[in-house]
């Protein structure tokens, strides 16, 4: 007998199939932010209510279908207040949309999801300065900064006085 997929795999393995046309697959994506973006919008227009359900009643609310929903879940789950359990859900799970509003719109922004940080919605929740201060930190929280590089003749950072090549730059 063959082991029933998860609603989780069944989506990833429709959404991130590397042998599927690419045509098809930029069509999937593109229908997929669309009502993802729609989702959103009614959300956050009520950031402060919690929205529950099962898979099938949330997506029936919003008018999408399983694995649009299922695909939502597993885009939300790491902005949630409580996590869902996206890896063993079926449509009669009850799952949570109560999210953490700072979290999801830095996890918008680190997605690079400019069509959803950018909602008009998120005016009425952050100003100007908070969105700027939010998009900000997450982005300092991803770059790499590289200590300078410290050449043979260089003071030795050690603070010894001696010329790097002399101190700790001896092999």
């Amino acid at each position: 007998m063959a082991e029933e997929k998860t609603l989780l795999n069944q989506w990833r393995s429709i959404a991130y199939n590397e042998q599927a046309d690419k045509n098809t697959l930029q069509k999937l994506w593109i229908d997929y932010f669309q009502k993802e973006k729609e989702i959103y919008q009614q959300l956050l227009a009520t950031p402060d209510v919690e929205v529950t359900g099962t898979v099938q009643e949330l997506a029936q609310k919003y008018d999408v279908d399983i694995m649009t929903m299922t695909g939502f879940l597993d885009g939300i789950n790491e902005s949630l207040k409580t996590a869902n359990p996206i890896e063993e859900m079926d449509e009669n799970t009850t799952v949570s949309l109560g999210f953490e509003k700072e979290l999801l719109y830095k996890n918008m922004v680190a997605a690079e999801a400019d069509w959803l940080y950018n909602l008009e919605e998120w005016n009425e929740i952050f100003d100007e300065e908070t969105k700027k201060a939010l998009y900000k930190e997450q982005k300092s929280s991803t770059t790499v900064i590289k200590d300078a590089k410290i050449y043979p003749n260089d003071p030795c950072p050690c603070g010894s006085g001696k010329k790097y090549k002399k101190c700790c730059g001896k092999k």
